[in-house]
């Protein structure tokens, strides 16, 4: 049995609710930045591109886009290929992570609304009567 199940819902003041998604989003860029920073890294040294070239590749791949340059040699491909799988994790990772806080208080909002609303009267009352 949950033992959470019987806890009353607590809804958090807006306040609390635009600091907490505030602190998601901060946990969200970061993981961005570290995955940015990984890919700038990689098309660097595995690719042999340079700096801002790698940066608009990361970015690309990161961002969902796809590669601006061509790649040559098997590592410069391998990496692509593993970094691309990788940006696709974080996407969705870094998506979810901003989304749960609204979508959490969101089903609050409605479980509390469903707690309060009386259940309809199935009573012999018919309407036409």
């Amino acid at each position: 049995m949950n033992p959470h199940i019987h806890q009353p819902i607590h809804l958090r003041s807006r306040t609390e609710f635009l600091w907490r998604q505030l602190r998601y989003t901060g946990a969200g860029l970061g993981f961005m930045l570290i995955s940015l920073g990984l890919g700038v890294l990689g098309y660097h040294l595995f690719a042999h591109i340079t700096w801002i070239d790698s940066l608009l590749n990361a970015s690309m791949i990161l961002s969902g886009m796809g590669p601006v340059s061509g790649l040559h040699g098997t590592t410069a491909k391998l990496f692509a290929s593993a970094y691309a799988l990788y940006a696709g994790v974080v996407y969705l990772a870094v998506s979810a992570v901003l989304l749960y806080p609204p979508v959490e208080r969101l089903l609050k909002i409605l479980h509390l609304q469903a707690l309060n609303t009386p259940p309809p009267s199935h009573g012999n009352h018919h309407p036409d009567e």
